[in-house]
């Protein structure tokens, strides 16, 4: 099995060299505004494309990789909201367990449906425990998971949520404060977590502009996902990627 994002994105962790992941919902893009984002990541030498969304009604997926696979090197992640979120034309799928909710169905139940499909994908298929935090306002999955998010203000949550997730082979823990959050997480809740855990951490959710994302990045976050802030000014690509890179990795 392929473990070629995997490995970056442990390799990195282990030189603390920080990521930046452009998150694209396709039912958000169309060919013209996609181009206009590949060019300005390939610019701001972005390390990650996301793409997905917690309900893809459009069936512009394949379309949107594709398209992003012939212009660029970067690599695409399916982020996906529900199993039939898989394109054979990514790198990655994150196949992602909700487990800071407690419906059975995000833990287990949609992974057992869609197995046969993900396996016959022929994607690098990285195991991911998803945390979803409090944002201060209600998300789309919130909605559809029919899960509430952890307290923002509970750091001990948070902590004993991630390692329990690692320790049952989770190889990544997402934490995000949901599209449109009013709030993103705390530092000191991603100083927490990242403390706790060996896994990379990806933090997405409320973040609006780059200060924020170099603050969650010293924090510990390894790799930020920034979507909503840049659907509405493109231009911070630039200074958000600028901001994340600016921290110096270590030789190891």
């Amino acid at each position: 099995m392929k473990n070629n994002i995997y490995h970056s994105l442990t390799n990195s962790k282990q030189k603390q060299k920080k990521s930046f992941a452009v998150l694209i919902d396709p039912d958000k893009v169309n060919d013209n505004s996609l181009k206009d984002t590949i060019a300005l990541s390939v610019e701001a030498s972005v390390d990650y494309f996301f793409v997905g969304g917690s309900l893809v009604i459009s069936s512009y997926l394949d379309e949107c990789i594709e398209l992003i696979k012939s212009t660029c090197d970067i690599p695409v992640l399916i982020f996906p909201g529900s199993p039939s979120q898989v394109s054979k034309y990514a790198d990655a799928l994150l196949y992602l367990s909700l487990i800071s909710g407690r419906n059975p169905e995000l833990l287990i139940g949609q992974h057992v449906v869609s197995a046969p499909v993900v396996k016959q994908s022929g994607l690098e298929i990285i195991s991911t425990g998803y945390m979803v935090v409090d944002g201060g306002a209600p998300t789309t999955v919130s909605y559809i998971s029919n899960a509430s998010p952890l307290p923002s203000d509970k750091n001990e949550i948070a902590m004993c949520t991630a390692m329990a997730g690692e320790m049952l082979g989770m190889k990544l823990i997402y934490m995000d404060a949901g599209s449109g959050a009013r709030k993103a997480i705390s530092e000191n809740m991603i100083e927490k977590v990242s403390s706790c855990i060996s896994v990379p951490l990806i933090v997405g959710g409320g973040i609006t502009e780059p200060e924020k994302a170099y603050k969650n990045c010293k924090a510990g976050a390894d790799v930020i996902v920034v979507g909503n802030a840049i659907e509405k000014d493109p231009k911070l690509i630039r200074e958000i990627s600028s901001a994340i890179h600016s921290i110096p990795a270590i030789n190891v």
